[in-house]
């Protein structure tokens, strides 16, 4: 019987593989380097890697970085646009933002499909639906010819008002389907039934040039999983924290834009619950970004407009995270001004930090930390061995010698830099919403995260850090976290005080008889399809909405505006009781229950971590320090440690500096309490008994 689940996470420099064997409660893992040429070549590769018998999986998760790489670089297919006459330019003029208001020299970048490409046709359809001007059908065919011969192989079709009636551009794409039947086509009333033409025209040409992309990768590794012995359905994950499968893929490319970022916050959140925080910051740091997310009340902030180029926004419900050129591989450089900056820029996976011995010859965040001695010289379970005299010379060329310093005082200042720009994104996220860090944990994971958690959160004043079992793949466990998920939504304006209940009701069981068409053409049974309802509403007068929890019943309605008052003065500090509240659209996540790994705690059996593998000279603050090394995999729950103290394992390592403590805790995360300004740690520090450190 299979019981085997597996998650694969691709990252800019390394591939993770996730195995949770359910017989047994045990976790595997491995790491791949990425293949950013085929993405598809690191997933196999770890596959194998893994010794994963196929024909023993239950369930394959995936969250791939194809889709938000493409609309990075643009590399797209030849795509087009047919939109109604008078609007072929929406997608260019936007809403007139910048995202640097004052730099006058900075413009916002071009359309993912150029003017020549976007084509008009004659159609109306006013606000409410009513037809005012028939398609004209001649035109259209015409058109449908003319891209043919441009040998076009995606289009989006973007009428105005669509989202009040769709029958248009439902006939727009038979017509284009009869003329180009090899060609993907979107349409925005599919895409996003939403009034704002932009963000509906946007989400669907971004949709559009996606389509033959994402489908071809998806499509083939479905293929190759299938002949090597796969018998389930390829799950993706999708910016939403849910997951599709391959072939719902085919029609919401979009939605795996920032797939593998939500990943992260999926088991972030995990590990928050698990450890009891309802208040946690997540803190990915890969290879080459790092990756900031927020639990708040032990819910992830979640937001429905975001984008990955300013100025193109893709409005689907997404999990909010904030994403910093700061990872391993980030470059260490000097300004013009002769400052030291840290990233965006980053050495990648090719040719890599120096101390990979590729070719890289700028020093990185991982050339410093080997050079302090905080990481080992053996990486990813001994596939790599990394130069050390390769990082000193690095640092000293480049930014040592310039700034007359030392090389230990160059390295630390280069990994301090790094912490101020992540520290800065967490204030983001946190202080200018209002929310105070030292009322949050911090989890440190991805192959970076737990390298710098401990000092980004004294930075902060955070009191305490928790490290996951498997750091540098817990982005991979989140795909193993999250059930088949598709969000739809509906226009409905109105005042809620006179809105008929049950009319509101019949455009929600509507949406639900979408969603369990598409959990069932995603073979969901019955009996595992959940249907959760939402509403956005805002006050007379505003523009932008709010959106909160609906249920079901005759008093739905009005509790739902009782929540939104008490959301908006929670999200916006002010609330009017008395000024009419508008509904502005009606929301449905159609979730499909899928097997999740269940983990069991092991209680504590000893505080003793053993002997270390070695001791070493670390650098912390100023000054090196005898250090003791352990081997993660080792140590026993309940083992406890006084700083400073070194964890190595096959996907990561963990710093813990000095005065501070941690504990490995029933789950095996690590617990590490800071000594903050308020001296006030969250957690209670490891017992001083001499068994510590193994002294």
């Amino acid at each position: 019987m299979a019981d085997l689940r597996v998650a694969v996470d691709v990252g800019g420099t390394f591939t993770d593989i996730c195995i949770f064997d359910e017989s047994t409660q045990q976790m595997r893992v491995t790491k791949v380097p990425s293949t950013p040429s085929n993405p598809m070549e690191a997933v196999l590769n770890g596959v194998r890697r893994a010794d994963v018998d196929l024909e023993q999986v239950e369930l394959f998760s995936h969250g791939t970085t194809v889709a938000t790489n493409a609309l990075i670089t643009r590399n797209f297919p030849k795509s087009a646009m047919v939109t109604t006459k008078g609007f072929r330019d929406v997608i260019e003029i936007r809403d007139g933002t910048k995202n640097d208001l004052w730099d006058a020299y900075s413009d916002v970048s071009g359309p993912y499909i150029r003017r020549r490409d976007r084509f008009e046709v004659t159609e109306r359809i006013d606000f409410s639906g009513n037809i005012v001007t028939v398609l004209d059908e001649d035109e259209a065919r015409q058109l449908g010819r003319l891209l043919k011969k441009r040998g076009v192989d995606t289009v989006a079709v973007c009428f105005i008002n669509s989202y009040a009636n769709a029958a248009h551009e439902i006939r727009m794409r038979e017509i284009l389907s009869e003329e180009l039947p090899e060609a993907s086509i979107s349409t925005s009333a599919e895409v996003l039934p939403e009034i704002f033409e932009h963000n509906r025209f946007n989400t669907t040409v971004a949709n559009a040039v996606l389509g033959p992309l994402v489908s071809g990768y998806v499509e083939q590794l479905d293929n190759n999983l299938t002949d090597d012995g796969y018998t389930g359905e390829l799950l993706l994950l999708h910016s939403g924290g849910g997951s599709m499968t391959a072939e719902m893929v085919k029609h919401f490319p979009v939605r795996l834009a920032a797939s593998g970022i939500a990943a992260g916050a999926i088991a972030a959140q995990h590990v928050a619950e698990q450890c009891g925080h309802a208040n946690a910051v997540g803190l990915d740091m890969g290879g080459t970004s790092t990756d900031i997310s927020l639990i708040a009340d032990g819910e992830l902030r979640e937001t429905n407009e975001w984008e990955v180029e300013y100025g193109h926004p893709i409005v689907f419900p997404s999990i909010e995270v904030l994403t910093i050129g700061a990872g391993g591989g980030s470059l260490a450089h000097i300004d013009i001004a002769g400052s030291l900056r840290n990233g965006p820029q980053s050495a990648g996976a090719d040719p890599g930090p120096v101390c990979y011995r590729r070719g890289g010859s700028e020093p990185t965040n991982t050339d410093a930390n080997l050079w302090l001695n905080r990481l080992g010289t053996d990486l990813a379970d001994g596939e790599m061995t990394l130069d050390r005299e390769s990082a000193k010379s690095a640092i000293k060329e480049k930014i040592a010698d310039p700034l007359g310093l030392d090389v230990d005082s160059a390295a630390e200042s280069i990994v301090k830099v790094a912490n101020a720009n992540m520290a800065d994104a967490v204030r983001l996220v946190s202080i200018r919403r209002g929310l105070d860090p030292r009322d949050f944990a911090l989890i440190a994971f991805g192959g970076a995260g737990a390298l710098h958690g401990a000092d980004v959160a004294r930075e902060l004043n955070i009191p305490s850090v928790i490290v996951p079992p498997s750091p540098g793949v817990t982005s991979a466990l989140g795909c193993l976290l999250v059930d088949i998920q598709h969000d739809l939504s509906q226009m409905f304006t109105g005042v809620a005080d006179s809105a008929d209940a049950e009319t509101v009701e019949q455009h929600f069981r509507e949406l639900e008889l979408e969603g369990r068409d598409r959990l069932r053409h995603e073979k969901v049974a019955e009996e595992d399809a959940v249907f959760e309802r939402g509403i956005s509403m805002r006050y007379h007068g505003q523009w932008r909405s709010l959106q909160v929890k609906m249920g079901s019943g005759p008093n739905a309605l009005r509790e739902a505006v009782q929540l939104f008052h008490e959301e908006h003065e929670k999200q916006y500090a002010f609330r009017q009781d008395d000024t009419p509240v508008e509904i502005y659209q009606l929301h449905l996540k159609a979730l499909g229950k899928t097997p999740k790994p269940t983990f069991k705690p092991t209680p504590a059996s000893s505080k003793d971590p053993g002997e270390p593998i070695e001791v070493r000279e670390v650098f912390f603050d100023g000054q090196w320090h005898s250090t003791p090394v352990y081997q993660r995999e080792n140590l026993p729950s309940g083992a406890a440690f006084i700083g400073p103290a070194i964890l190595n394992q096959i996907d990561s390592t963990t710093v813990i500096p000095p005065d501070s403590s941690a504990v490995i805790d029933e789950w095996f995360n690590i617990r590490i309490a800071l000594t903050t300004e308020a001296d006030e740690p969250a957690l209670e520090t490891a017992s001083d008994d001499s068994t510590q450190n193994g002294l």
